[in-house]
């Protein structure tokens, strides 16, 4: 048996995360739950048995104990291209992960450092038009002036880029601080 992945959420019922979403494994949800340490809030119609017990496979997991949030997100390539939305700052356009580098506004050859406010997600192509020059000594504009993100700012991005999978039971836990539409 393969997929049947659950969604993980916190005791305050939101999910630990977007980008990624937080899920786990069927396995690992089996041993959560009877190890206590999760309820179920939802079930897949998909059974699982064992020699004195069968159940629904659990979607929808929730943390018993609540895992508080990083104030401070880490300083990560993937957290810089997650500020940026996965968009180059120079030319505005979309990228997937692999596709993406990231260019330091002073470079690092004229003591740039590599900070938060200092890094900028862009493609290749801007990244080598830019070089080792100063942004005011080039045509390019910035898309917007890099900052250090929040917690709560990188899951309103993540929320841009939903998984390949989807159960619909989890659509109410993900969704369910967006306003609704009449």
């Amino acid at each position: 048996m393969t997929g049947n992945p659950s969604l993980v959420l916190n005791a305050d019922f939101r999910p630990l995360s977007y980008y990624p979403l937080s899920l786990c494994s069927w396995q690992d949800t089996i041993r959560l739950v009877f190890s206590e340490r999760v309820s179920v809030v939802e079930r897949y119609d998909q059974k699982v048995n064992s020699p004195s017990i069968s159940f629904n496979l659990p979607s929808v997991i929730a943390l018993k104990d609540y895992v508080m949030p990083q104030r401070k997100p880490a300083f990560t390539r993937f957290n810089v291209f997650l500020r940026d939305n996965f968009t180059c700052q120079y030319c505005h356009t979309h990228f997937s992960a692999n596709e993406l580098t990231f260019d330091h506004l002073i470079p690092r050859c004229l003591n740039g450092k590599t900070t938060w406010n200092n890094v900028v997600s862009a493609c290749t192509s801007c990244n080598l038009k830019k070089g080792r020059r100063l942004l005011k000594f080039t045509d390019m504009k910035l898309l917007k002036q890099p900052s250090r993100p929040t917690s709560i700012q990188l899951q309103n991005n993540g929320r841009n880029f939903p998984p390949n999978f989807l159960h619909e039971s989890w659509r109410d836990y993900l969704y369910w601080d967006t306003e609704l539409q009449n």
